[in-house]
């Protein structure tokens, strides 16, 4: 039978196959998953890899020479593939808050507190007699190898990838608890959107799919799952998840007497907004252009990333992660090299560029459609802000925090998101970033089980703020298509 021989850094795996299979499938079938921000139509780029032998891939003269695209590439015979080591080292941020409640743990030993993202996965472990924190674990989630976002997710289970899907994550977060600790947690807290909570028990997300879109679960319930038993908590909407009723649990806004604002930036655009006792939620599709996808020169949090970009003396500075030699830029360098071009002139506030690209470092240059796709996101992120703040009878001078959860909003820089309009200029004074919140929330309930009601009662008082079809979200999302702020 035909072999693909795989190279990943110092690794070599052979992998034998049948028929004509396009390359994804092989490498799937051997443990390895690449990115495909477009759904695997061939469009973003993202999988492309070293590949040699008996191959053939549509437009394959467009193609860099050895160059072709996983999603694309279809095997003929043997074949050999080198993989890039840069997506194994994304820095994940799985840093939570210190827990200052009385420890009243779930039963057990050791624990285990899980975040889900669309994006990336994050473990953290428990010893439960002592409350401490005995190991950390995190990865890409290999669920990008389908689709980027939850809807290409839904699209792909509803269209017979169910299983794949569920047996992605859950080899996901076994290998991690695996790498975190030596034995099955006896308790777990698992948290993460609904749509991931969706594949990760395995249940078919058609009424996420379909009007009216809305759930026929909503969780808050415990199950045997990874050797132990998960409690996975309560999400609020059919896109506002259990990751936001963790987040808000952790910000501590609802156990406060004031107007407080959290969000999570990133694909999915998740907020939540306390005001008078009402937890006002809402989610909007922002895309994943803060996480680096779609982005041309985009990656994730790896060595070589820029994510730092000043301007001096006239003139574009960037920093790489580790000072390694530039791979490309991840979210927060992002955010700094267009609040900059439009300092420097090179980009004006309707997006429209002096020049072809504005480089970054040598071979990293934003392309016009790169400012396009933040101009969307972070028109979807600052619309939704303002329709949320607008329909609880609240003006931004009422908010006293705006709390920034999730990876992205850990290393943003809050004036450059200020600069283009990301997050209003009336608040930046007022910005608390939290980090992992909704792990950080995950680890409060498996480590005080009072935690349990109190997520309870945060879904039980929120109320879900629907955008689509919403005429106030459809002329702010206009109106904040211009970078800068609303006038």
């Amino acid at each position: 039978m035909p072999e693909l021989i795989i190279h990943l850094g110092d690794t070599t795996v052979r992998q034998v196959f049948s028929g004509t299979p396009v390359l994804d499938e092989v490498l799937q079938a051997a443990g390895f998953s690449l990115p495909h921000p477009c759904g695997g139509r061939g469009a973003c780029g993202k999988c492309a890899v070293q590949l040699s032998g008996l191959v053939s891939a549509p437009n394959a003269a467009e193609q860099r020479a050895g160059t072709r695209l996983s999603c694309q590439a279809v095997l003929l015979g043997d074949a050999e593939v080198t993989l890039s080591q840069a997506s194994s080292d994304a820095r994940i941020e799985t840093s939570t808050a210190v827990l200052d409640r009385p420890l009243r743990p779930l039963p057990g030993k050791t624990g285990a507190a899980v975040d889900i993202g669309t994006t990336t996965i994050a473990v953290n472990r428990y010893d439960l007699t002592t409350g401490t924190r005995t190991g950390t674990a995190a990865a890409l989630n290999p669920q990008i190898s389908i689709a980027a976002d939850v809807m290409g997710r839904i699209d792909a289970a509803l269209s017979g990838k169910l299983s794949l899907l569920r047996q992605q994550v859950t080899d996901a977060v076994q290998q991690l608890l695996d790498a975190s600790g030596p034995s099955s947690p006896d308790a777990l807290v698992v948290t993460g959107n609904t749509t991931m909570l969706y594949l990760l028990t395995g249940r078919s997300p058609d009424s996420l799919a379909r009007a009216p879109f809305e759930a026929d679960t909503l969780f808050g319930t415990t199950v045997p799952l990874f050797g132990g038993q998960a409690y996975l908590p309560p999400c609020m909407n059919a896109f506002v998840g259990a990751d936001i009723t963790c987040a808000v649990l952790a910000s501590g806004i609802c156990e406060r007497d004031e107007t407080a604002l959290l969000c999570d930036i990133g694909t999915n655009g998740e907020m939540a907004l306390w005001r008078d006792g009402i937890l006002y939620v809402t989610s909007t599709a922002a895309g994943p252009a803060f996480e680096g996808a779609g982005i041309s020169c985009g990656c994730g949090s790896v060595p070589g990333a820029i994510d730092r970009v000043a301007l001096a003396n006239g003139q574009l500075f960037s920093r790489t992660i580790d000072g390694a030699p530039a791979v490309g830029v991840c979210g927060s360098g992002l955010i700094d090299a267009i609040a900059a071009g439009l300092t420097a002139g090179l980009i004006d506030e309707t997006g429209a560029m002096d020049d072809d690209e504005l480089p970054l470092a040598p071979g990293v240059a934003l392309l016009p459609r790169d400012v396009r796709a933040v101009q969307l996101a972070k028109a979807a992120i600052a619309a939704g802000m303002l329709t949320l703040v607008e329909t609880a009878g609240a003006q931004l001078s009422d908010i006293a925090s705006l709390c920034i959860a999730g990876g992205f909003g850990s290393h943003l820089n809050v004036s450059s998101a200020t600069a283009i309009g990301l997050i209003p200029a009336e608040l930046a004074n007022r910005v608390c970033v939290l980090g992992n919140a909704a792990l950080s929330g995950a680890a409060q309930a498996l480590l005080d089980r009072t935690c349990i009601h109190a997520l309870e009662r945060i879904a039980a008082h929120s109320r879900h703020v629907a955008l689509g079809g919403n005429p106030r979200f459809n002329e702010h999302y206009i109106d904040q298509m211009l970078f800068g702020q609303e006038e």
